[in-house]
């Protein structure tokens, strides 16, 4: 699979996810190898840390907090999702314990407060996590941010894994083999209304 066809074709898969095939070990370690590839601040790079979930009972429970947040929310707020949308999330929140693997990407030490060093700090994690879906991707395998416990239960899950309290949980992925191979590009909006020139909102110059 070329470079292209990997970046364009990565996308968010829940509904997708095979949910009873195992995922081995080195498959996944080939992907962290890439994965700790990515650019980093870098007085951070070596604050980057993965943990990995198999054990069904701690899946279980790491689930049940991040539907009780997603729950709460949808009830409030999931008649302004698109339909297909949230039954996607709701297909894979509620079924986020059968998942093989559970990846929580964390930073030691907890984010700073300025805006600066925020950029710094997150920016230093989600390249990470990105190659690491597009590593997936290149090798039949699908990823999902499903972050929802980072709300009101990081406290919980972090007791539930003996992580530390100077650790910051950044998200959380369902990791998986796909039921299917191919992906299509998805519709975004065009260049010629997302990017300006010289200025807000100005538009490219003429030829």
């Amino acid at each position: 699979m070329d470079a292209e066809t990997v970046l364009t074709t990565t996308r968010s898969v829940r509904r997708k996810l095979d949910l009873t095939r195992d995922v081995p070990q080195d498959v996944l370690d080939d992907c962290l190898r890439i994965a700790q590839q990515a650019p980093a601040a870098g007085s951070l790079a070596g604050q980057f840390r993965w943990l990995l979930v198999r054990d069904a009972g701690t899946k279980a429970e790491i689930a049940r907090y991040n539907r009780a947040t997603a729950e709460a929310a949808w009830a409030k707020y999931g008649h302004l999702v698109e339909q297909r949308a949230l039954d996607s999330a709701q297909h894979l929140v509620r079924n986020l314990e059968r998942v093989p693997v559970l990846a929580i990407p964390c930073m030691i030490g907890r984010p700073p407060a300025d805006a600066f060093s925020q950029s710094a700090y997150f920016g230093s994690a989600y390249p990470a996590i990105w190659s690491f879906q597009l590593a997936l991707r290149a090798r039949g395998l699908g990823s999902s941010i499903c972050g929802y416990h980072l709300q009101d239960h990081e406290a919980d899950v972090a007791a539930a894994l003996g992580i530390p309290d100077d650790v910051q949980q950044i998200s959380l992925l369902a990791v998986a083999y796909t039921t299917q191979r191919d992906f299509r590009p998805a519709a975004r909006p065009g260049l010629a209304t997302t990017v300006y020139f010289d200025g807000w909102e100005r538009t490219a110059p003429e030829a």
